[in-house]
């Protein structure tokens, strides 16, 4: 009589899953990795618990639970700026996202000329502070502005001014979403809807929007969490009309008040928060629009349609580069509207209250370190999470921090660190005050969209080049300089160059931060505008554009020379 097997002994021994066993490279990546973790929880996790800790307690220190809330919800002077918060941000992303939509339709969907060029002009808000184009609006609507009579006896102090100035500053972001969106579309469908005998408006409402659908709303969120997070404009030309980020300022440094200050920036963090958290889950339903089999979309050569979007092209460009001119124009008079001569008074930062040129400098000090250290952490950092193996709990976690510096708005971020960093227990606390705290603040406060860019390059490399290097014993970072580094370079330069622009136009996180040797040029112009000098901070806003429009040329020749040197690979 024949025994019979057990099923458990018919299982082939293939199928038994054996754990691999941690490399020393392995280990040598997750130390990395766990050393930029510890970065990013001292510079980001454990400030924001700090500020969430101080929105808890009185001036004393001790724990009042509520109270503080309880304060400020019942303060109408303070939760009106909620409704304005709210108001200006909707009102501010309904008008951007659909100004940017047409643009981003006339520069991918008809054949008008110069396209490049009006792409170019469209990103120009990106390379200013946010403090300038409230600055233009006062020169061109105030009070002895050059045509006030243009906005029909309303003011230019208040809503009207921040929706101008907003729409301005977050026009380019959008863009460059709904571009993209618009840009992958299969021709296939439009055919087909053509063979349909379906009319040009139906066509566009059943098949061009639904397909631009999840880029429309992720440009929604951008502009929104951009708008009421912002602070710059809102400061110069808000006037009376109080919002969140404003409130912070004055709570902070007008009134000394850090709890309630804290209580502000924890409120201004739920809307920045929900928007980002919103918008990666519609991200994440998005679905492929583009097959192995699509037909890349041609536009057809259409005069009229053509024309139109030309003309509609220039008018947005009219609009950017008027604003930059008036204030250019502003920088160069002498004492507007008394004295209308040319010249170069309004640069003499040295003699104004602000900072001076010492200001200039400390800001291009600021941002060369922020774009080489930055750029070194962000992407050592997403390697180790993108080419790791195992460790899922850490690599989950750090990826997690590395996601939250987009929903924590700049103020916020700045206030934290005065409560973490400026602890007289805190054995980091020699740092605050110097040039070491801005460069930290400012990566971390743009670590997200530079985290993205690296591991979307990253994304791109077959694992199989570090599968290979471990096979012939080979460090790992012998193929992250040989290999990693050379091929993903085009990336990195992306990344250095998106650091330093903004470090050098951003001014709510280090507002709070810079010491009395380390002002920087965008807290000049906040500082000159607070003291009356609205031409000489014209001046210094002018001078961050010229510098961050030279870098950016630079980092363009640069870049080309360095892509035919090292990526003829990509070349068939």
């Amino acid at each position: 009589m024949q025994m019979s097997t057990p099923a458990a002994a018919t299982v082939p021994i293939s199928a038994v899953r054996i754990k691999p066993k941690a490399s020393r490279d392995d280990w040598h990546m997750r130390a990395f990795m766990l050393v930029i973790g510890l970065y990013l929880l001292v510079a980001l996790a454990f400030p924001l618990y700090a500020m969430l800790s101080k929105s808890f307690q009185n001036h004393d220190g001790d724990f009042i639970g509520l109270a503080n809330y309880l304060e400020y919800f019942g303060t109408p002077a303070l939760t009106y700026s909620i409704n304005n918060s709210i108001f200006v941000a909707v009102i501010t992303t309904g008008i951007t996202v659909t100004l940017a939509f047409v643009l981003a339709y006339a520069l991918t969907r008809s054949c008008m000329p110069l396209k490049g060029f009006f792409k170019s002009v469209a990103m120009v808000p990106i390379l200013v502070p946010s403090l300038l184009p409230g600055i233009a609006l006062v020169y061109l609507f105030g009070r002895q502005g050059m045509i006030p009579e243009l906005l029909f006896g309303h003011d230019i102090y208040g809503p009207i001014g921040i929706v101008i100035a907003e729409v301005f500053f977050t026009l380019p972001h959008a863009m460059i979403i709904i571009i993209t969106a618009l840009s992958i579309a299969d021709s296939r469908l439009y055919e087909s809807a053509i063979a349909l005998r379906a009319s040009k408006p139906r066509i566009f409402f059943t098949v061009t929007l639904p397909g631009a659908r999840y880029g429309l709303i992720s440009a929604a969120f951008v502009v929104f969490t951009l708008t009421i997070t912002d602070f710059g404009a809102p400061k110069v030309i808000g006037g009376d009309f109080n919002v969140l980020a404003t409130d912070i300022y004055k709570q902070v440094i007008g009134q000394q008040n850090f709890e309630m200050g804290a209580v502000v920036s924890v409120v201004l963090l739920i809307p920045a928060a929900v928007a980002f958290f919103v918008d990666r889950v519609v991200q994440k339903k998005q679905v492929a629009l583009l097959s192995a089999r699509a037909v890349p979309l041609q536009p057809n050569p259409n005069r009229r349609f053509d024309s139109i979007m030309l003309g509609y092209a220039c008018l947005v460009s009219l609009f950017i580069l008027g604003m930059l001119a008036v204030c250019q124009y502003a920088a160069l008079v002498k004492f507007y509207p008394y004295d209308l001569s040319l010249g170069l008074k309004n640069y003499q930062f040295d003699l104004m209250d602000g900072g001076g040129w010492e200001s200039y400098f400390n800001s291009i000090r600021m941002a060369t370190y922020t774009a080489l250290f930055g750029t070194i952490v962000v992407f050592v950092g997403a390697y180790m999470v993108e080419k790791g193996r195992g460790f899922r709990l850490g690599r989950g976690f750090f990826q997690l921090l590395a996601m939250m510096p987009m929903a924590v708005p700049g103020l916020v971020l700045g206030l934290a660190y005065i409560f973490f960093f400026n602890a007289p227990n805190n054995p980091l606390n020699f740092i605050y005050g110097t040039m070491a705290i801005l460069v930290i603040s400012t990566i971390t406060h743009f670590y997200t969209v530079s985290h993205l860019t690296a591991v979307t390059a990253l994304k791109q490399m077959d694992a199989e080049f570090e599968a290979v290097s471990s096979s012939l014993k080979q460090p790992f970072y012998k193929v992250f300089s040989r290999v990693t580094v050379p091929v993903c370079l085009p990336a990195i330069f992306d990344i250095g160059i998106y650091l330093f622009v903004n470090a050098m136009t951003t001014v709510s996180a280090v507002v709070f931060l810079y010491g009395p040797d380390t002002t920087l040029a965008s807290v000049a112009v906040l500082n000159m505008d607070d003291a009356g000098d609205i031409a000489p901070a014209a001046a210094m806003g002018m001078m961050i554009f010229y510098t961050a429009a030279g870098v950016r040329i630079l980092h363009y020749i640069v870049s080309a020379y360095i892509e035919r040197r090292t990526q003829k690979w990509r070349m068939r």
